[in-house]
């Protein structure tokens, strides 16, 4: 595949969630956190009105460098959820973007073999998503494979948002950046940034011109 078919880079990391609860709770934590850091992350609520709303979550998980998929008790419970699943992993397998599965509330198995609140969720999807159901099993047990995070192994969430934060600024092999309180300098490095390959092999050259 040629460079020019792999989507250019845009976040770093495309979050996927399900629920009002993650979203005020362990999600803006999360988010916080990411924005003390710089890592710039894409949540459904950077969607500009008016603008269709798959096409442009399909968009953002193409151009994310990392999906963190936080799978909660009620995950599977969303069609919308499980179809961003299946693209993350073709991204992963297409482009080979990282996937940083948490295990938020809920066991790895479950997620991994759709037993527990998963089950209940896939017994209510076979009634209207009958051509689907394979497809999202396959995508669910692909990721939860995958090296992440479990809730379970920390004693609150900060904790955990501190291991996902962690994980993610080693799987960016991004540098800690000191604005030193220059006026306007993020837009222009997080612009400078988003040049730069993730290609661990790419070799680029750019140049910087202006005032010292």
């Amino acid at each position: 595949m040629s460079d020019s078919n792999v989507p250019e880079i845009k976040y770093d990391v495309f979050v996927s969630f399900r629920g009002k609860e993650i979203r005020d709770g362990f999600l803006s934590h999360l988010t916080e956190v990411f924005d003390m850091k710089k890592i710039n992350g894409f949540v459904d609520d950077k969607l500009e009105r008016g603008e269709e709303i798959w096409p442009s979550l399909v968009t953002a998980i193409e151009r994310s460098a990392i999906s963190l998929i936080i799978f909660s008790p009620d995950y599977a419970s969303s069609r919308w959820c499980l179809d961003e699943v299946v693209k993350i992993v073709e991204c992963k397998e297409k482009y080979e973007r990282i996937v940083i599965p948490v295990f938020y509330k809920v066991a790895p198995t479950d997620v991994r073999h759709q037993s527990g609140s998963y089950e209940n969720a896939f017994a209510n999807h076979r009634l209207n998503y009958t051509t689907k159901v394979q497809m999202w099993k396959d995508a669910l047990k692909t990721s939860a494979d995958l090296s992440g995070i479990e809730s379970s192994k920390f004693r609150n969430d900060a904790e955990v948002v501190k291991e996902i934060v962690d994980l993610v600024v080693k799987r960016l092999n991004k540098p800690q950046v000191n604005p030193k309180g220059l006026v306007g300098i993020d837009e222009k490095i997080a612009t400078l940034e988003s040049w730069i390959s993730d290609e661990p092999k790419a070799t680029q050259l750019i140049g910087i011109w202006g005032m010292g």
